[in-house]
């Protein structure tokens, strides 16, 4: 496993989990979003980017492709005050957050990366926040890991979460589990995510993560969810 992967595994995410999920046919299947699929409303549904990250960029190969249809996702959300919210990787100077021998988030540490207020933890210029949108940073793979952000969305009434981000095997899947068991619903941009591996980002959007989430096109979700 080199550098790059290992920084962003996830230890449960392996073959076998893949398989078993692939394997389990539509048991527990959500339904994907109708044909007629009525419009969200703005005041019960935020948007999130997830680790859309100048950083990140750089450990993923192929992941600015995602920005030129994520931006046009944000760029919908805004035009109907959908709130968007950016969630990134982010530690305090001298990463009080992270344990030295850290078996993944050592690495970050040691590569000085990630410094709130420093370049890579800066968002992609064309979905960056504006000023009145909220930036969360988390110190592990969850959105939800050591912050607010639950305790942000439960106070605006938020119910549906639609988000995207890189990697698809990474920040999307682990805040896709954890918002499904906080009873969220959520919406998965899939061709707004991406993975350094294809067959894994295929068989995630395709196969696992409809088992929790109504899974969308970019232009499915602009034309008739937003």
């Amino acid at each position: 496993m080199n550098r790059r992967t290992a920084l962003w595994a996830i230890p449960s995410l392996s073959t076998g989990l893949i398989a078993s999920e692939a394997n389990a046919g539509g048991l527990g299947r959500l339904p994907q979003a109708k044909e007629d699929s009525p419009k969200l409303n703005p005041k019960t549904t935020a948007v999130l980017t997830l680790d859309c990250q100048v950083g990140i960029i750089g450990f993923v190969p192929g992941s600015e492709k995602i920005f030129t249809k994520a931006s046009g996702v944000v760029k919908a959300a805004r035009d109907r005050k959908i709130p968007v919210l950016h969630v990134g990787i982010g530690f305090r100077p001298g990463y009080p957050e992270v344990p030295p021998d850290h078996p993944t988030f050592g690495m970050v540490r040691q590569s000085g990366k990630f410094v709130i207020g420093t370049e890579s933890a800066a968002f992609h210029p064309t979905i960056a926040p504006t000023a009145d949108e909220i930036v969360i940073y988390k110190h592990r793979v969850s959105a939800f890991s050591g912050n607010d952000l639950e305790m942000i969305l439960r106070a605006k009434g938020i119910t549906h979460l639609v988000f995207f981000g890189i990697a698809t095997s990474g920040i999307v899947l682990s805040t896709l589990r954890q918002a499904a068991d906080l009873d969220f619903h959520c919406i998965v941009i899939s061709d707004c995510c991406h993975d350094g591996d294809e067959e894994v980002h295929r068989v995630l959007t395709t196969k696992v993560f409809a088992r929790q989430a109504t899974v969308v096109t970019a232009e499915k979700f602009i034309k008739e969810m937003c």
